[in-house]
């Protein structure tokens, strides 16, 4: 994408059509997302960018957390958002909109991620 503002690192390029709607930043934001989110959309998704999270951790583990660019702070929370579907695709799976409804009543106001 010319787009600047929704890019990743080079090698991601294949998940450049998730970063709007995936590259969620805040735990409590990404809990949101995946609630809002539809089944088809979790799945596309999650077998898209699951290949993808070891080179991302590798690439990323390669910088320390306070110096990342906004490429690569944009691949972490699409990372971190893959964690929250994943869960949903993989454990929860048809129960998902039934466990987002419950979801929907509170909030993460902290997080390891605000460490």
């Amino acid at each position: 994408m010319s787009d600047n503002t929704t890019s990743l690192p080079p090698g991601f390029s294949e998940l450049e059509r998730f970063v709007q709607d995936w590259a969620v930043p805040g735990s409590n934001a990404r809990k949101n997302r995946r609630i809002a989110s539809n089944r088809e959309e979790r799945l596309t998704f999650y077998q898209t960018a699951a290949p993808f999270l070891r080179p991302a951790l590798a690439y990323l583990d390669q910088f320390p957390l306070d110096s990342l660019d906004s490429e690569q702070t944009r691949l972490l929370d699409m990372m971190l958002m893959l964690g929250h579907i994943a869960l949903a695709v993989e454990k929860q799976g048809d129960d998902e909109e039934r466990h987002a409804i419950n979801h929907a009543h509170f909030t993460i106001t902290r997080s390891t991620e605000d460490a």
